[in-house]
């Protein structure tokens, strides 16, 4: 599944902007400084990047810059407050691949996210994770484990994606509750443990690692 990073300190933008691309299939995850965006790429697999501009701690055209720096081609689409041409200009210098003036309509951004992932759509009949034995097939939702193929629901599918793309990789319960139900969810307190006994249950016990007080490592 394609992952979006957004990045915004207005609660209320970010909510509006995962909300939206949720229900557009894609899977989320959401920061609201330039310390914790630049920690998640370098810690999982990012397709696109919705980056605003002002962050309290850095600028997102510095953001940008390190990005960049690193040699890191993720697609980034800027927001912003500000239709200053100055701006505009200056985001594409620093490595933008595209630029929203605040405030949108979510429909313009999805048009602007599609456009920036079609590369990556078109070549996602082809795309899968294989560790440990288990194969996921990222387009279809297929899972092979023991030479068997297993139906998993969408949101063991999402569990299981994070995990894996984190193979190795100790995540928090708060980190998957964010990564795969969302930053607001406010269901069940164990439903992580719930949804790891399924993917257990249907791929074997050893291929999710429980680390006690700390969380959930992929080892295949």
């Amino acid at each position: 599944m394609t992952t979006i990073l957004v990045v915004d300190d207005e609660p209320l933008i970010t909510a509006f902007v995962e909300k939206g691309l949720r229900a557009s299939g894609y899977m989320t995850i959401a920061v609201h400084d330039a310390a914790s965006a630049l920690h998640v790429l370098d810690t999982a697999t990012v397709d696109l990047v919705v980056l605003d501009i002002g962050l309290p701690d850095r600028t997102g055209l510095e953001v940008l810059g390190e990005i960049r720096g690193r040699g890191n081609d993720v697609a980034v689409i800027l927001l912003t407050a500000r239709n200053e041409i100055e701006s505009t200009v200056s985001g594409f210098e620093h490595g933008a691949d595209d630029y929203m003036t605040k405030p949108f309509r979510f429909e313009e951004l999805l048009v602007r996210v599609r456009a920036r992932l079609r590369t990556v759509d078109a070549g996602a009949s082809t795309a899968r994770i294989e560790r440990g034995g288990v194969v996921v097939d990222l387009l279809t939702h297929r899972v092979r484990a023991g030479g068997h193929e297993h139906d998993l629901s969408t949101t063991e599918f999402r569990l299981l994606e994070t995990l894996m793309r984190n193979s190795g990789q100790i995540l928090t319960r708060q980190q998957l509750l964010d990564r795969v139900w969302g930053y607001d969810y406010d269901g069940g307190s164990n439903v992580v443990e719930v949804y790891v006994g399924y993917l257990r249950r249907k791929l074997g016990r050893s291929s999710i690692e429980t680390v006690r007080g700390s969380g959930y490592r992929y080892v295949g």
